[in-house]
């Protein structure tokens, strides 16, 4: 019974780090996924991982108190593909000299792009830019910031600190 489980946790770290990770990141590079505790939950097709969470291949690394991997159902003759991913709590994602943080960060694999919310910011290099949500896509290099919903007083913004070089 033992052997089996183990057999299990390991087929669902490999899966987890060819098929779930290796999309968001170069193809190339070797995965590096620490965390406290990793939950498979096959009825949910997701895998789980919780505590101190970080994740790093190439140029891109994912910190996170916790990580969900949505991927597609296994059929036959098909290969299983992430659809998502979602990180909740103290998010911070770098790639390059672009930094995100959010309370929230979704990314959508086959859009390539990734979500952050909740008091988003994202920095590149010394320059700040805040709001609501900020939208960043990878294949492109590019961001889209929303403010807030704000109040009847004060409306949301976006805010942009540009540091002149």
């Amino acid at each position: 019974m033992l052997n089996k489980h183990l057999h299990n946790l390991l087929f669902w770290v490999f899966f987890f780090l060819t098929f779930c990770v290796a999309p968001l990141f170069a193809a190339s590079a070797p995965i590096t996924i620490e965390a406290d505790h990793m939950t498979s939950l096959e009825e949910e097709n997701s895998v789980l991982f919780t505590g101190n969470v970080d994740a790093a291949q190439a140029d891109v690394r994912i910190r996170s108190d916790e990580m969900t991997v949505y991927y597609t159902a296994a059929e036959e003759g098909k290969k299983q593909e992430v659809k998502r991913l979602k990180c909740i709590g103290n998010v911070e994602i770098t790639r390059g000299d672009w930094m995100g943080t959010g309370e929230v960060m979704n990314y959508l694999a086959k859009e390539r792009k990734v979500i952050l919310s909740g008091d988003a910011k994202a920095w590149q290099g010394s320059n700040l830019v805040s709001g609501d949500t900020i939208v960043y896509y990878l294949d492109e290099g590019r961001s889209e910031v929303v403010g807030g919903a704000g109040t009847e007083k004060k409306p949301g913004r976006v805010r942009a600190i540009l540091t002149p070089q």
